[in-house]
């Protein structure tokens, strides 16, 4: 089945789907996979996707419901019993970018739906109805979730400075 339609869309889109699968998964090989999973998806539904909704709002939800799905299968297998030593490789010159790191593992910490709608907000900068409609949920549970997860990133950062 030929669709140059969604060869040129993946060409146009593909490297900004993959920074978003990378923020979602925090691993280039984990994003790699979503985003693979969800254009196999996506192709076989392209001309169907193409005519009810936005193409990049379905391969961004299907994105996310990997993540989701991914993370409770692994939450089903594996019983954390600590929590594991962050190890870094950068630079100690690169003070803005260990920030911003340390923001986005913190935010690796949120539930799949906060963490994804913070990505969307803050990292895509989407306005709530768009969010609304790749996290197939209302603006206003985008609102909530965002506010949750800022208030739930506070109190950590708040506690690591106690502790720090």
């Amino acid at each position: 089945m030929e669709t140059p339609e969604f060869d040129e869309w993946v060409a146009q889109r593909g490297a900004a789907l993959l920074r978003f699968a990378y923020l979602l998964t925090r691993d280039h090989a984990r994003a790699e996979e979503a985003v693979q999973d969800a254009l196999i998806a996506a192709y076989s539904r392209w001309t169907r996707i193409c005519r009810g909704q936005d193409p990049e709002a379905y391969v961004r939800r299907s994105i996310v419901n990997a993540d989701i799905s991914r993370w409770r299968r692994f939450l089903r297998r594996e019983t954390p019993t600590a929590d594991p030593v962050q190890t870094s490789s950068r630079p100690d010159h690169a003070d803005a970018q260990a920030e911003q790191d340390a923001v986005w593992t913190l935010c690796a910490t949120l539930p799949a739906k906060q963490r994804a709608a913070v990505v969307l907000r803050y990292y895509e900068d989407l306005p709530d109805a768009e969010i609304a409609e790749i996290l197939d949920c209302s603006p206003a549970t985008v609102r909530s979730q965002i506010h949750r997860a800022l208030a739930s990133l506070r109190t950590t950062i708040g506690t690591e400075e106690v502790k720090g």
